[in-house]
This record gives C-alpha cells, structure tokens and sequence, in this order.
C-alpha cells in the first residue's frame, strides 16, 4: 500500500512538473520573437526617419513661401500707393479738360 502511494505521488509530482514546464517559452522562442518584433520596429524607424526628412524639408519650404509672400504683400502695398496717386492725377487731367471750354 506504502509502494502505491509512492507512485502515486511521483506520478503526481511528474505530471504537475510537466504541466508547469510545458506553459513556459524556451529562452531561444522569445528571441525569435523579440527579433521579428525589433525587425518590425527597425522598418518603422526607418520610415519615421524618411517622414521626419520630407517634414521639414516642406516645412523649410513653407516658411520661405510665407516669407516671400510677405515680402509680395509689402510690394503690393507700396504699389498701391503709387497707382492711387496716379488714378487722381488721371481723373484730376480728365476735369481739366472737361472743364476747358471747346471752341
């Protein structure tokens, strides 16, 4: 009886061990899947890197384009100015000689 209650408990103790070791990940799974997800990240990174490149070269490319249209406004500006002034001296000619008596 003492021989059955051995072999039982070994036989217990075998397959509870078995059962518990077969649940964990051998040391060369998780590196196998630690490396497909670093291959993963790497293409990521590597695309991250290309975005972040054209970003700002748009973003140089934007900010020149803003600066050059405010340098274009303040042109504007000043030719107004001059048109403005040319427009009354047009219209002051033109009531000068409508003023002129025909004759």
């Amino acid at each position: 009886m003492k021989s059955n209650m051995y072999r039982s408990a070994v036989a217990a103790m075998i397959l509870g061990g078995a059962t518990m070791l077969g649940g964990c990940a051998t040391k060369g799974y998780v590196n196998e899947q630690i490396a497909t997800v670093n291959s993963r990240i790497d293409g990521m990174d590597g695309r991250l890197r290309t975005v972040e490149g054209t970003s700002g070269e748009a973003l140089s490319q934007a900010q020149a384009a803003a600066g050059q249209a405010q340098q274009n406004g303040q042109r504007l500006d000043q030719l107004t100015g001059r048109v403005d002034g040319i427009d009354q001296r047009v219209q002051q000619q033109a009531q000068q000689r409508q003023r002129r008596p025909r004759g």
